[in-house]
């Protein structure tokens, strides 16, 4: 039964767009928002999504758009986890249930979905960077209306949240920054500067430090212009306590802490907003989950969550299987290996649950560090670590470890530094869609001197590169896949590696398949069947090394084979069938062959089930048994 059943949200269906949210009253918006809440949990519980986050700004949407003037007034919602209230007032209240799904509305603002969705976002701490340059523009073109960023205290801890901070405080420019703090990224946050913004004084003890203070002063010498001068600088007295004094010295006009679920108050303070000039920081707090009690609860849990039954929040798994992870098979061998080598550190980045870390931390709190969302950080300090001995192993998604690129070539690999990146979530990633598919990691790291870059078949070869990285002298990258094993039996003690030596799974005569990753045994299937039906030998070769490649073997099969298909789910320029072709170039061996790459085509694709979007990119087993089958018609017709 779905939740909305017997609730027909007849407050929601009278908002079709943001003008009819700015012309209901506040007792309506209260109403509005019991509906909005209903149809969020509704449509999440079915499609998974970013529940907590999205349930706990509600009330603050709502008065973000009973005041402003979407028609020149312009919102950038940070990462975009918030902002599913947001995309049903703005004109997607109908079309809400396809949320996540594919052909259905993303799960993150884009630009061309809506013209309300201002900026694009999925990536955190890009906000206030993205706002300032819109306050710019509109200045530069004499146009008007505000430009608000709405960022979470978890995008606070970035850099970039602080380098928009000071683009915006120094230019003075008309620009409102929202901070919702509910003290949560997608885990607990962690770092001085979320310590800091925690830091919420009561009137009561305001007033009692004032008073001590006032009685002190009395009894030294000039004690009461000193109290009269407190007096008359009480905001800054009070400021030093509170994390205005932060966003102050960034030449922001503070506002705040403000109780993110009382509408009455935040229309009145928005309205204030609307007509002040320059800079402002608008500090609200928020409870991640409100009005849902299992999200309330366990809001980590709930941050971003599959299919689950409404009615009592428990998850639903449609096909339980008892198979692994790779996160979890990721997780427990390098507690296995950290066991017997003490110089083993792991790093994440405001992730422990999400990369299969959470283990590590319980078992060896003095060898773990989240740095929070600071992939730049994370790098250059595993590779201070690495400088002193120790064996720093960072544990980052694909997509997010784009941000750290320069810390991978400059303060790493250009040192030869023995620091192990594994990259979670290698290759198409599902219903979060293009800001989050890792299908750029093998072009953007195989160029890169010094590195060894490695991708598994399978669970077991996960945790052999993993050895093999322990044991190498230098910088290492291990790409894994976001889902399941294919239940290879795993191991106590894996054992490491040669570098740059592959495998050849099943020999042929007609064919060669060479594949990396998590599309070696799609090919091997594709083979196997393509003899059944077709009477067609074809090879299959298990690369496992991007780089160094394994040379004798990809030369001398180029010397048995005159056609020749790779297949990586990464994009395929630059990538690993690019690797393949450049290095039978240059070693001559291109005789005449045919060779066929099969990877990510050359445009971003969209969110959907895994499955349908390997079957959509041509690298499913059925997409390599046509472009496999369409090769050798070639090799007929000629």
């Amino acid at each position: 039964m779905s939740l909305l059943d017997g609730h027909p949200l007849t407050m929601l269906a009278r908002v079709d767009s943001p003008t009819d949210v700015a012309a209901l009253s506040l007792d309506d918006l209260g109403l509005l928002a019991q509906d909005i809440r209903e149809l969020i949990i509704a449509t999440v519980s079915e499609n998974g999504g970013h529940l907590a986050p999205s349930l706990g700004v509600v009330e603050l949407t709502l008065a973000l758009l009973k005041v402003l003037d979407l028609s020149q007034d312009k919102i950038v919602w940070d990462v975009g986890h918030q902002a599913y209230a947001y995309k049903i007032l703005t004109g997607r209240r109908d079309a809400f249930h396809t949320l996540r799904t594919m052909g259905g509305v993303s799960g993150f603002p884009r630009m061309a979905e809506s013209p309300f969705d201002h900026f694009g976002t999925g990536h955190s701490s890009t906000s206030i960077s993205a706002a300032s340059g819109m306050a710019m523009a509109r200045d530069v073109l004499g146009e008007s209306g505000k430009v608000v960023a709405v960022i979470g205290d978890g995008s606070m801890t970035a850099g970039l949240a602080y380098e928009g901070l000071n683009e915006a405080g120094g230019d003075g420019r008309d620009l409102v920054v929202v901070l919702n703090d509910n003290k949560m990224s997608i885990s607990k946050n962690v770092g001085a500067l979320s310590l800091f913004l925690s830091r919420q004084l009561s009137n009561r003890w305001v007033k009692r430090a004032k008073k001590e203070f006032e009685s002190m002063a009395r009894h030294v010498p000039f004690g009461l212009e000193m109290v009269e001068l407190a007096r008359r600088g009480e905001e800054s007295f009070k400021g030093f306590f509170t994390p205005g004094m932060l966003f102050e010295a960034f030449h922001f006009n503070y506002l705040g802490p403000i109780d993110g679920h009382d509408l009455p108050k935040l229309v009145s303070v928005f309205k204030d907003v609307r007509e002040m000039k320059g800079p402002v920081l608008v500090h609200v707090l928020t409870q991640k989950g409100k009005g849902y009690t299992p999200a309330e609860q366990n809001p980590t849990y709930y941050h971003g969550v599959g299919s689950f039954e409404p009615e009592t929040g428990e998850i639903i798994k449609n096909s339980p299987s008892k198979l692994p992870t790779y996160t979890d098979v990721f997780g427990d061998t390098l507690c296995k290996l950290a066991r017997t080598d003490r110089r083993i550190v792991a790093i994440t980045a405001a992730m422990p649950e999400g990369t299969g870390l959470s283990c590590f931390a319980q078992l060896f709190p003095d060898r773990f560090v989240d740095v929070g969302i600071c992939e730049q950080h994370a790098v250059t300090f595993a590779g201070g670590m690495a400088t002193r001995g120790l064996k720093p192993v960072v544990a980052i998604y694909s997509t997010f470890l784009q941000r750290s690129y320069d810390q991978i070539v400059h303060d790493v690999c250009l040192q030869n530094l023995p620091v192990t990146f594994c990259l979670d979530r290698g290759g198409l990633v599902g219903e979060d869609g293009a800001t989050h598919h890792g299908v750029f990691d093998l072009s953007y790291l195989r160029h890169i001197p010094n590195l060894v870059l490695m991708a598994p078949k399978d669970e077991a070869e996960l945790q052999r590169m993993l050895a093999t990285a322990m044991a190498h002298p230098g910088p290492a990258a291990i790409r894994y896949l976001r889902g399941v094993g294919i239940g290879a039996p795993l191991c106590d003690a894996p054992e490491p590696l040669t570098v740059g030596e592959g495998e050849l799974l099943r020999d042929g005569k007609d064919a060669v398949i060479v594949a990396i990753g998590s599309r070696v045994l799609p090919s091997l299937l594709a083979a196997e069947e393509l003899e059944r039906e077709s009477g067609l030998s074809v090879a299959v070769y298990n690369a496992r090394f991007v780089k160094p490649l394994p040379e004798a073997d990809l030369l001398d099969l180029a010397g048995r084979f005159g056609r020749i298909v790779t297949v990586e789910e990464n994009a395929v320029q630059g990538g690993f069938g690019s690797a393949v072709l450049e290095l039978l170039a240059d070693r001559g061996a291109l005789t005449g062959q045919r060779v066929l790459r099969l990877g990510i085509p050359d445009h971003f694709v969209e969110h959907g089930p895994q499955k349908a979007l390997r079957e959509l990119t041509g690298i499913s087993k059925d997409g390599v048994k046509r472009a496999l089958r369409g090769l050798m018609e070639e090799g007929t017709a000629s």
